[in-house]
């Protein structure tokens, strides 16, 4: 088995070391980095059945950012993630398969706005190790996954005079994610000022 029996147990993203971000172009050339930064992952790991593990997060999309103020709003709109209505997006796994060594595939439903749809997300284990300024245990998790924006009901576009769209419909999701466990977690927001 190539998970320390160590990762077993509930670990919770510490956001100041962790990143939830995005990657869409932007007039077909240029890419585009946006990141939230108010989210709430749980990863409750069972190294000795992969398949019993679970994940579940919560973003709140208000906290979208792009480093472009105006862009940020946008998004915060009724023309994409529509903040005031649908203030969260969620993610609830349906099933955990380990598809090579410290590499899994989390199945899970997906739910942005209203609109909920099954993905699959690529999970790498990167490890456990102890953090001697925290001294707290940190599990280390990342991947990334494209998937249509449209598919969810963010549709806002403007078509280009020299053709394709102003925002791409496939946008990248990245993940790294330090996490920490949960019994430890309060003590991580306190020595970071939360």
């Amino acid at each position: 088995m190539p998970y320390a029996s160590s990762l077993s147990g509930i670990w919770i993203a510490d956001p100041a070391h962790s990143t939830l971000g995005f990657v869409a172009r932007h007039a077909v050339v240029t890419r585009i980095r946006g990141k939230f930064t108010d989210f709430d992952i749980r990863i409750d790991a069972n190294a000795d059945d992969v398949a019993a593990s679970s994940v579940t997060a919560k973003v709140r999309v208000a906290s979208v950012e792009t480093n472009q103020e105006q862009r940020d709003q946008h998004l915060r709109s009724a023309d994409f993630f529509d903040v005031q209505r649908w203030p969260e997006m969620t993610f609830v796994s349906t099933g955990v398969d380990e598809v090579d060594e410290d590499s899994l595939l989390i199945q899970g439903d997906l739910t942005i706005r209203d609109v909920t749809r099954s993905i699959s997300l690529p999970m790498d284990f990167l490890g456990v190790q102890y953090d001697p300024l925290s001294k707290v245990e940190r599990a280390s998790f990342e991947g990334s996954r494209r998937i249509n924006r449209q598919d969810f009901g963010l549709k806002w576009n403007v078509p280009l005079d020299t053709g394709g769209v102003l925002v791409s419909e496939r946008i990248t999701i990245e993940y790294s994610i330090s996490a920490v466990r949960e019994q430890s977690i309060d003590e991580v927001l306190k020595s970071a000022g939360a």
